[in-house]
C-alpha cells in the first residue's frame, strides 16, 4: 500500500464543516454523519464510498486502481 494515503478531508455539502479523517484500507463508508449539523452523508450516483464523494482525497481501492465495494 505503498504511496496510499489514508486520511481525507470531508466536507458536509449542507452546512460547509470540514473533518479529516482516517478511511478505511478495507471497506467502503457509505454513511457518514456530519458532526455539525448531523445530516447523514451518502455516496453520491457513480461514487462507492462517503470519502469518493466528499474527500480530499479518493479511498484506498480507488487510489490503488483497484475495484472498490460497488
Amino acid at each position: 500500500m505503498t504511496g496510499t494515503v489514508l486520511e481525507s478531508v470531508l466536507t458536509c455539502p449542507h452546512c460547509g464543516f470540514a473533518k479529516r479523517e482516517t478511511m478505511p484500507v478495507d471497506a467502503c463508508q457509505y454513511f457518514y454523519e456530519c458532526s455539525r449539523c448531523k445530516t447523514l452523508l451518502r455516496p453520491k450516483k457513480g461514487d462507492c464510498c462517503v470519502f469518493c464523494s466528499y474527500g480530499t482525497v479518493k479511498c484506498p481501492p480507488i487510489q490503488q486502481q483497484r475495484s472498490c465495494c460497488l
